[in-house]
């Protein structure tokens, strides 16, 4: 079976390629043509006969993944196909599975059941906590029985895989001569491996026989993410050292896949301060040759749990408008435990809120929808306006909750209604494209 990197460089238009031009409305000559350069990536698995198909990357609509998964605390697989739901009603585009406690292979192929969604996870989180189990020590992790994990993950169903490849013993050196961290490691996959190579002396297997990976992957047609491990937990942290060189290799690595026909993404960079966002995602579309970027939050600030999802959704508004191609969701939760079913609908919701505002901004061509929505509102068509809102029945319910004695205001201002006055005024006036059509 040949990937979509393989078929578009050959110039052949697969199904997914029509199927993401329709969605996204543009020309399918276009999107063969970023897929062949590595521009695009298509989550689809093909085993998988109901998922959605997603295209990722240059000139596309900003995607939303929502995260869910167990831990050693709390593991019910009821409550994460509940949240697996939860997130594709709310409508996420992609979902990451990412348990680490309870039975790893029982939970993923529930929540594959559940969702027509693209499933991406982090096979280093089972091969660690197997081992551990196994032998009372994640430290004794043989590279075959992870090679043989990531095959049987794929072969599930997986559509895209979070691979930690760019740690190697470059980047933990740097660690150590900049005298560690601020906000400390904050990838389980990549602490896990870092303690892994510190114990055994060995590089990363994941490095090492990347070629390997690669080989599994595209055997799938499967997107491989690849991982920051070393991702900064702190705006202090970020842009040193260490996190750059593993971007550096990452951004290396995704030009090797590709052209060992693989379907390639970069993920970074975590805890970011606003002013540096920009930078970021410049640095990673140049030295990876555009590959689609996939960005976890990012959060620019340290002291906002409770409302990271807030925090994050600045970040993410910021990641989107400078190019950033996927955003990882944020929940209330994060820092604190694990996200409920409430907590995934509300990170889904404002991460969707903070990359219309980014795509909005990437996209002026994309904005007539809210030019519609002001003109619904100028003029009080308040049926119509609900049909130009991300969340109508949010809206709805408040309006119907403080009903006003006139229906065609809003109880913000009753009779002092400035729009109601503005259009006594200039109704007249009004040039026919300022009406609504």
């Amino acid at each position: 079976m040949k990937t979509q990197i393989e078929l578009a460089k050959e110039g052949i238009v697969s199904e997914q390629m029509k199927k993401v031009a329709a969605d996204e409305g543009i020309s399918v000559e276009i999107i063969k043509g970023r897929v062949a350069k590595g521009e695009i990536v298509i989550a689809n698995h093909p085993k998988r006969q109901n998922q959605r198909i997603v295209g990722i990357g240059m000139g596309l609509r900003t995607k939303v993944n929502a995260s869910i998964g167990t831990s050693s605390d709390i593991c019910d697989i009821d409550a994460e196909v509940r949240k697996a739901k939860a997130a594709e009603e709310e409508g996420a585009d992609t979902l990451m599975e990412l348990s680490a406690g309870g039975d790893l292979d029982a939970i993923r192929r529930a929540v594959l059941s559940n969702t027509n969604l693209p499933v991406g996870n982090v096979p280093l989180y089972q091969a660690f906590k197997e081992t551990g189990r196994k032998y009372g020590d994640p430290g004794k992790l043989d590279p075959e029985f992870l090679f043989d994990l990531i095959e049987k993950q794929l072969d599930d169903g997986i559509s895209f895989m979070a691979i930690h490849c760019g740690i190697n013993r470059y980047t933990i050196e740097r660690l150590r001569k900049q005298g560690y961290r601020y906000g400390g490691l904050v990838s389980k996959g990549g602490t896990f491996m870092v303690a892994w190579m510190d114990r055994t002396g060995k590089e990363n297997p994941l490095y090492e026989q990347f070629d390997r990976v690669c080989a599994l992957m595209k055997k799938y047609d499967a997107v491989l993410s690849l991982g920051n491990g070393i991702r900064a937990g702190a705006i202090h942290d970020s842009h040193d050292r260490a996190q750059m060189a593993e971007m550096i290799i990452n951004c290396e690595l995704a030009e090797t896949g590709r052209n060992l026909g693989c379907q390639m993404m970069v993920e970074g960079p975590g805890h970011v301060p606003l002013d540096e966002i920009e930078g970021n995602i410049m640095l990673e579309k140049r030295m990876s040759g555009n590959a689609p970027y996939y960005v976890l939050g990012p959060i620019p600030m340290d002291s906002g749990a409770g409302y990271d999802h807030v925090v994050a959704a600045i970040g993410a508004a910021n990641s989107t408008r400078y190019g950033a191609d996927l955003i990882c969701y944020i929940t209330p939760a994060e820092h604190l435990a694990l996200p409920n079913e409430n907590d995934v609908r509300e990170g889904v919701r404002i991460t969707r809120l903070a990359v219309r505002v980014g795509d909005i901004a990437k996209y002026p061509q994309r904005r007539d929808n809210e030019k519609y929505a002001a003109m619904s509102r100028r003029d009080m068509r308040w049926d119509d306006l609900e049909k130009y809102l991300m969340f109508p029945d949010i809206a709805r319910k408040i309006r119907e909750d403080r009903e006003p004695e006139n229906k065609s205001t809003c109880t913000m201002c009753g009779d002092f209604c400035a729009m109601k006055k503005g259009m006594e005024v200039f109704k007249a006036d009004i040039s026919p494209q300022k009406k609504m059509k």
